[in-house]
């Protein structure tokens, strides 16, 4: 029997109301990401591989330390590296004899500039620290003693930084240097690195450090680029910019740092460090880096670059943050919400050979790298390995914590995670992360592509959270010992090959459609790679 027409309508439109509820149901349990294969967003954003940073100059004429880099270069490819103490004692870059007459020697430079660039990555030149025949003071910064003063002579120093550049312009040719970028110090507005003749005039001093640094970097060539404050935070940025205005100093692009700490209760932890809190503000990192763009085109000097050339969820490198998953979806996030606002964004550093308060005493100590100083790959590591992964085309899609990519051998990716806040700043990061913390239930991920050319295709799975690519959590259940025995050591390698988490067949039929859905827990990350199959594959 026909139904009657108002019957039909009534019908269809429950119907629709019962899809609909099901649908928001759907995404009220979880997250729904959604993409058409011809519905093109741009070019994926390729921030990540702009700039990596490092410790010190002296720590990269380590094998162990070039051979993480090469690690870092085959399954990253970073752009650009930047680290402290070009210019310190231990470079041997300068001295005077008896008659205070000066001598500049590059051979350790040369070795360390001729494997960067064998590696395919350029210096982001950082001119520090003081070296102690040249230096106004005696105050050091770190186990290794870097000078923080300014120069006894301007003339000295304006002639080191001269010949050096020109040494790099005769060794490498003024097209390659001219790609490079020369930042003048480190953090001259924190006092632990910079030590002025008159601390009450530390800003002044500085910015007249930066001018003759500046001058003779453009002596050189002109077309060479410079810049700073290399501030810790941005605090500087606005008066630099006045001052390179008034005094028609070169500037070429601002630079400064930002981490993701921030209040908490005072304290101590055992090892008597102060206790460090995550922001409640998750987002601090990329909220600090385009913090300063109204500033910077408000002045005379307006459209500069900006280079973020350090951040971190921490700011110390004996911070267990860095060694945790937590960290993989935290630096996702953070380029996600970033997106094309800066020249580079570059994180602070790729391996823990770092030896700002010392040699490593345990396997995982909190420091920063991506990998631990055995190069056992972190959480942190896979993140930067997973945005590599991606193809170069974006495709629209509405989740703000998520990519979908097509690439140009006929496949796509989905890269997927939560972030939550595991403390809301009220645990210090050395207590809260010096446990195991399996992962909560959060939701149910679906990701759904239209528009795919049938075919039969290859779906890789891979995923970064507890006890997935985590060697961290296996070393807390190992109960953190000080030295690994070679069986404790193939276990946390073995936790974190990144292998795939699965890896099968699929067809897709000529509708076009393929869609999964998989549980996302709390702080996990989770990427798919679709890859098009021949016909006899």
């Amino acid at each position: 029997m026909k139904m009657p027409l108002h019957h039909r309508v009534k019908s269809s439109v429950t119907m629709l109301l019962v899809w609909l509820a099901g649908l928001m149901v759907s995404q009220a349990a979880g997250r729904l990401i959604t993409a058409d294969w011809n519905d093109v967003q741009g070019p994926t954003p390729q921030l990540f591989h702009e700039c990596i940073g490092a410790g010190r100059a002296n720590e990269g004429l380590r094998a162990d330390w070039q051979h993480q880099l090469q690690l870092c270069q085959q399954e990253i490819g970073f752009k650009q590296i930047r680290f402290h103490g070009l210019l310190s004692d231990d470079m041997g870059v300068y001295a005077e004899g008896r008659d205070h007459q000066p001598r500049h020697s590059w051979l350790y430079i040369d070795q360390l500039y001729d494997a960067l660039l064998a590696q395919k990555v350029r210096p982001f030149v950082e001119l520090s620290f003081m070296p102690a025949a040249l230096a106004s003071g005696s105050k050091k910064i770190f186990w290794w003693q870097a000078n923080v003063t300014p120069p006894n002579s301007y003339e000295k120093w304006d002639q080191l930084i001269h010949d050096l550049v020109a040494h790099w312009t005769e060794r490498y040719g003024a097209d390659e240097v001219a790609k490079w970028n020369f930042e003048i110090w480190n953090e001259p507005n924190y006092p632990g690195f910079w030590g002025p003749r008159n601390p009450q005039h530390a800003r002044e001093e500085y910015f007249e450090l930066y001018a003759h640094t500046a001058a003779a970097v453009k002596s050189v060539n002109p077309a060479y680029r410079v810049g700073g404050p290399s501030g810790a935070g941005p605090d500087w940025v606005k008066s630099f910019l006045d001052f390179c205005s008034t005094s028609n100093t070169p500037l070429d692009f601002i630079s400064y740092h930002g981490y993701g700490l921030g209040g908490g209760a005072s304290g101590l932890d055992a090892e008597g460090n102060s206790f460090l809190y995550l922001s409640p503000d998750l987002l601090a990192p990329a909220h600090n880096a385009v913090s300063q763009r109204g500033v910077i085109d408000a002045s005379a000097k307006p459209n500069l670059p900006i280079h973020i050339t350090e951040w971190s969820t921490s700011y110390s490198p004996r911070d267990p943050v860095h060694d945790a998953y937590f960290s993989a979806p935290y630096i996702l996030e953070q380029f996600k919400q970033t997106g094309n606002g800066v020249a580079s964004f570059s994180y602070w550093v790729f391996t823990d050979i770092f030896e700002e308060n010392g040699p490593p005493l345990t396997p995982f100590h909190g420091g920063f790298g991506l990998l631990n100083f055995s190069g056992i790959k972190k959480p942190a590591y896979f993140a930067y390995q997973f945005l590599n992964r991606l193809g170069s085309t974006e495709l629209k899609q509405a989740d703000a914590h998520a990519w979908v990519c097509r690439d140009d051998r006929g496949g796509a990716q989905i890269l997927v995670w939560d972030l939550t806040h595991p403390t809301e700043g009220k645990t210090a990061n050395q207590i809260y992360f010096r446990q195991p913390h399996p992962a909560g239930d959060k939701s149910e991920a679906t990701m759904m592509l239209t528009s795919v050319p049938p075919g039969k295709y290859r779906l890789k799975t891979w995923r970064i959270g507890y006890h997935h690519n985590d060697a961290y959590s296996a070393y807390l259940e190992m109960h953190t010992p000080a030295q690994l025995t070679r069986a404790q050591e193939k276990t946390l390698r073995d936790a974190s090959t990144g292998e795939p988490d699965s890896d099968q067949i699929i067809n897709i039929s000529a509708n076009g459609k393929f869609g999964t859905s998989r549980p996302l827990p709390e702080n996990e990350v989770v990427l798919l790679d679709l890859q098009r199959l021949g016909d006899h594959e």
